[in-house]
């Protein structure tokens, strides 16, 4: 027997299930039917999003969909969504895996600010590979002790589940020798890491043409 949506109560249907719970909850269908919204003649949006999925599966994930789409009543709006799905699902899959295992591969990846006027304070959350999961800019402007607190540094690496940290910031000088700012921001930040469980692995301070490690200079 077909299910109408409108049968389905508000607090089991797909966009509000998502609301309440977060996307770990909800099934391969219900993360589409939210994307589709609504279903076609005969078939509620999860029955459809069962429907595609199957088609899916059975082409082995190839989103050479024109011919593995034939669901009668689908129109060109809803597979142009599916397909606009899938095509994102493919390039961020393949999003270049960036992996930090020295100083001078942290200077590679800060070219955007490594020759800026103005300081930038840049934090690096990394898995147990030393794979970067997220790069945040954490302040902009004259480095001080009291302006980076513990909490903005590792509230991010708490939520993203990281292993570890790579602290990186500038000096629009062009001088890479550490300030006492510099050693009291990271001895400070090292010492809540131990507390979290999550290890400051390096700080790198880079100019436009050279970079300097606590790791290697052995000041952590």
């Amino acid at each position: 027997m077909h299910i109408r949506m409108r049968d389905i109560g508000v607090s089991d249907r797909p966009r509000e299930r998502l609301m309440k719970y977060g996307v770990g909850k909800l099934s391969n269908e219900e993360l589409l039917a939210v994307v589709l919204g609504s279903g076609i003649a005969g078939k509620n949006v999860l029955e459809l999003s069962k429907d595609i999925l199957g088609k899916i599966r059975t082409e082995n994930g190839e989103l050479e969909l024109a011919s593995s789409l034939k669901i009668k009543g689908l129109g060109s709006s809803k597979r142009a969504q599916i397909l606009a799905v899938l095509a994102l699902t493919k390039r961020l899959s393949a999003t270049e895996r960036i992996e930090l295992l020295s100083a001078k591969e942290v200077w590679n990846h800060c070219a955007d600010f490594r020759a800026s006027k103005r300081e930038h304070f840049v934090v690096f959350y990394l898995d147990t590979q030393n794979v970067v999961i997220d790069r945040q800019t954490i302040s902009i402007g004259t480095l001080d002790s009291s302006l980076v607190h513990p909490r903005e540094v590792f509230e991010p690496a708490i939520a993203k589940h990281s292993a570890g940290i790579i602290i990186v910031h500038n000096h629009p000088s062009g001088i890479t020798t550490p300030s006492i700012d510099d050693i009291a921001i990271t001895k400070r930040l090292v010492e809540a890491g131990v507390l979290l469980g999550i290890r400051v692995l390096d700080h790198v301070i880079i100019t436009s043409k050279d970079y300097l490690s606590f790791e290697t200079k052995k000041l952590l």
